[in-house]
């Protein structure tokens, strides 16, 4: 009677630790597609790393905007949390490299954000322009324009102007990258 009091108490912690652990597992994990645990965003934010903002993550464009097309046959662009971008472009199986740092304004035009570069490598640039990511986070439009040094007659694209404002619109789509998430 006492080994079946001592096998039935061994039992009870054993299904306590079983449905303990099965809890444990329903808690979720940083990559499961889903937003639980205390994640401020899908599988970002409070236990998980850092969520993305605006243009931050790693982006590929294949094929370039036109206006491009004499730089680059295709662009990665990589735009960090602390505020450096590094975009690595292609042309005919030559790759330059640009760095430098970055701002980003939430615009009060739907999801538009504007942003400025401050390029430092291998020539020093400013351009601004806007960008929108998709709500799903895969693609995103962009647009940027010299300013600095200043090229005649080219204004960079505003969130009012929207996608094709580039000098007032004189460059239509020509001017707009069209990017997609790379994990």
């Amino acid at each position: 009677m006492k080994s079946l009091k001592l096998f039935g108490i061994m039992m009870l912690f054993a299904s306590i630790i079983m449905v303990s652990c099965g809890k444990e597992d329903d808690k979720g994990t940083c990559a499961d597609g889903i937003k639980n645990q205390d994640e401020t965003d899908i599988d970002c934010g409070g236990v998980c790393t850092a969520c993305l903002v605006g243009v931050q993550g790693k982006w590929k464009s294949f094929p370039v905007a036109p206006i491009l097309a004499t730089f680059a046959d295709s662009i990665i662009a990589e735009f960090k949390a602390n505020n450096t971008y590094t975009v690595n472009q292609w042309k005919g199986g030559t790759k330059t490299e640009l760095i430098g740092t970055y701002t980003q304004t939430k615009s009060s035009v739907g999801s538009i954000y504007t942003i400025k570069l401050n390029q430092s490598s291998p020539t020093a640039l400013t351009a601004e322009g806007i960008f929108e990511v998709a709500a799903d986070k895969l693609s995103m439009k962009y647009e940027v324009a010299q300013t600095e040094p200043s090229i005649p007659n080219v204004t960079p694209p505003t969130p009012a102007g929207g996608f094709g404002s580039t000098s007032g619109g004189a460059f239509g789509q020509l001017n707009i990258q069209n990017y997609v998430s790379v994990k």
